[in-house]
């Protein structure tokens, strides 16, 4: 009898040794399968059952009034025992918000409650970071999709740890740089958000996203024009696949009027044509995109001494204007560097207010991250801060769908990105070509007053 118990129970420990490897080798080999067909039924009854308590420790019921089974105090029997009575009567009792049934994502899971009296989308997010470590899982995002809801997405693992090589892109002006933490790709689309402000210290990823940027826009036939106050040592590389580049701010004072006057010139052709943007115009008609790379924005605006005063002003005034008009004209700003401050002067907080995308990797010094997310949402700036330096590329983003979320670049080496500009240096449009029928006078305000009035904005061309 003994023996067989024995065998039995060999044969037991055999049976559950084999699930376990097998179950190990499914979840290591093919994550996704094993999460849809084992550990999201296993999650979704957890968070189902545990959501009362969890709720509860992390401050998100109500004490609402509810008619419930008690127990009083009955009579004292001869032995000493107290006798207890149950009486339907009005308590107040914890109540959760309703929960439905929690839908698996490609990393984790989401599900959707019903708000409480009382409570906002901003409750739940300050309640995020214990909600993650009660479901033990890596981070738990908060959004809301109309009043009364709130969607609760919860991801397992991180996302970031390891991305892909970099696709290739397949729209005009639009680039696939990385992913989100979502899952999804990381597109920088500058027909939908024009102008963009990457702030980050040295090694945090800045340079290695504009290394992804030049080697997706290389292929495309637009222009990139080029802003290095670093003397040209990080855009000299790729000179054969830019139109122009200013390496001191003598020559960024220049390319920048040429910049204007660019875009005056665009203007003028959009109100002789009846158009409101070059997009309107027709394709033979329609000049080439420019898309300018600025790098170490700060020396833009620093001032060693009074006489530089009124070069910053026109410096800062003509970047500033081409932000402000240079969407309808094709022209978009990626501005890039490593601290961006309000001390800058007002120059940096105006044109901060023109680049609605936002990146921000890590950053020595709060400030930059306040200038860069903090009229954004309070929460992103509290992730910029917490970007460790081991994880170069991580950036928070906010883009062109009103959220913001944490993102990793593809790593795209230096060497990649000057292969891809020579490869492409054919596509180099010239400069002198480009700005050869451009006004070299700067616009004024007057002009920019005609153009903005409702007079002259055309119709809508008719369909068909």
């Amino acid at each position: 009898m003994s023996d067989r118990f024995l065998l039995a129970l060999l044969d037991v420990l055999v049976v559950l040794a084999v699930t376990v490897v097998g179950l190990w080798a499914w979840r290591r080999w093919h994550y996704r399968s094993f999460w849809l067909v084992v550990g999201y039924p296993l999650m979704a009854i957890s968070v189902r059952a545990t959501w009362r308590k969890v709720a509860l420790g992390c401050g998100l019921t109500k004490k609402r009034q509810r008619f419930w089974f008690t127990t009083v105090p009955g009579l004292v029997s001869s032995t000493g025992v107290v006798k207890v009575k149950r009486r339907f009567q009005r308590i107040a009792v914890d109540t959760k918000p309703w929960m439905w049934l929690p839908l698996p994502t490609r990393y984790g899971w989401r599900v959707t409650l019903h708000t409480l009296e009382g409570q906002t989308p901003d409750d739940y997010r300050q309640a995020a970071e214990q909600l993650a470590h009660s479901w033990r899982v890596h981070a738990v995002r908060v959004s809301s999709p109309r009043p009364g809801r709130v969607v609760l997405a919860a991801t397992m693992r991180d996302p970031l740890v390891r991305v892909d090589e970099i696709p290739p892109s397949g729209e005009l002006l639009k680039v696939t740089v990385g992913r989100l933490e979502t899952g999804r790709p990381w597109v920088i689309d500058f027909r939908t958000v024009p102008h963009w402000l990457n702030a980050g210290a040295t090694q945090s990823g800045k340079s290695n996203l504009a290394n992804a940027l030049i080697v997706g826009l290389a292929a495309q036939p637009i222009a990139l024009v080029g802003f290095d106050l670093k003397g040209g040592v990080e855009f000299t590389p790729y000179a054969p696949r830019l139109s122009a580049l200013a390496t001191s701010r003598a020559e960024c004072v220049g390319l920048l009027d040429d910049l204007v006057g660019l875009m005056a010139d665009r203007m003028t052709a959009c109100r002789t044509a009846g158009a409101r943007n070059i997009w309107q115009l027709p394709p033979d008609l329609r000049p080439v995109p420019v898309v300018v790379l600025v790098d170490e924005l700060a020396e833009l605006y620093l001032m060693a001494d009074k006489s530089e005063k009124d070069e910053i002003a026109k410096t800062s005034t003509a970047l500033l204007r081409v932000a402000q008009l240079g969407r309808a004209f094709g022209i978009y700003l990626f501005c890039c560097g490593q601290r961006i401050g309000s001390d800058l002067g007002p120059g940096v907080t105006a044109l901060r207010a023109q680049c609605s995308g936002r990146i921000c990797h890590r950053v020595n010094d709060p400030e930059t991250a306040t200038m860069t997310l903090g009229d954004l949402d309070p929460a992103a700036l509290v992730s910029a801060r917490a970007i460790p330096a081991e994880t170069p590329g991580v950036a928070i983003v906010a883009g062109q769908d009103g959220q913001w979320y944490r993102a990793r670049s593809f790593y795209v080496s230096e060497h990649a990105a000057e292969h891809a500009a020579q490869m492409y240096a054919d596509l180099t449009p010239s400069w002198e070509e480009i700005t050869s029928g451009a006004d070299p006078v700067e616009m004024t305000d007057d002009d920019l007053a005609q153009f903005l009035t409702p007079a002259a904005v055309v119709p809508e061309p008719r369909k068909g």
